[in-house]
């Protein structure tokens, strides 16, 4: 799984952060970070409602029964909520889409990797001292599908923005 997604080109927009901050344009600067958020933001809510609806399927059910979840937060929704965008004007700039860990409970931070890769191995309902661990399968790769299907756009949309601001500089 790409941890993270980042549209770079690295020449082209450290020499535009250097015009940049040569000629003062700090309402440029504002304009183009917002437009390289906008652009990303399509595909962080795409990253979240597939998130929210991945289907996620179970082994199915032993003949002992089961006692109820620890856990009070549904876990797509907290994975979903776990995804951010961070957009950098000064140096590395550009738009990255990630999950946040430190947003995630304890013990779920490589819920979202398992995830991608098709499966899920816990202890069943949290309980490692019973030993009995249950696999769910989830459709891979939820992530890497969906930033395969954005990436062209956002591509193109940061490609315009640099050539708005580079005409504005001129």
């Amino acid at each position: 799984m790409t941890s993270d997604v980042r549209i770079l080109n690295t020449g082209s927009l450290l020499e535009l952060s250097r015009r940049l901050r040569a000629a003062g344009g700090e309402n440029i600067r504002s304009s183009m970070h917002r437009r390289i958020r906008r652009a990303a933001e399509p595909l962080r809510d795409d990253l979240q409602s597939t998130m929210r609806g991945l289907n996620i399927r179970s082994q199915g059910r032993r003949t002992r029964p089961g006692g109820p979840s620890p856990n009070t937060r549904p876990l797509r929704a907290t994975l979903a909520e776990a995804i951010r965008i961070s957009v950098r004007t000064g140096n590395g700039l550009g738009a990255t889409v990630w999950i946040d860990r430190s947003r995630l409970p304890p013990g779920y931070e490589n819920i979202p990797y398992q995830l991608n890769k098709g499966r899920l191995r816990h202890p069943t309902f949290g309980n490692k001292r019973r030993g009995g661990y249950v696999n769910q399968y989830a459709s891979p790769p939820w992530w890497d599908t969906v930033v395969r299907q954005h990436r062209p756009r956002m591509e193109q949309e940061v490609a315009r923005v640099l050539d708005d601001v580079r005409r504005r500089l001129e």
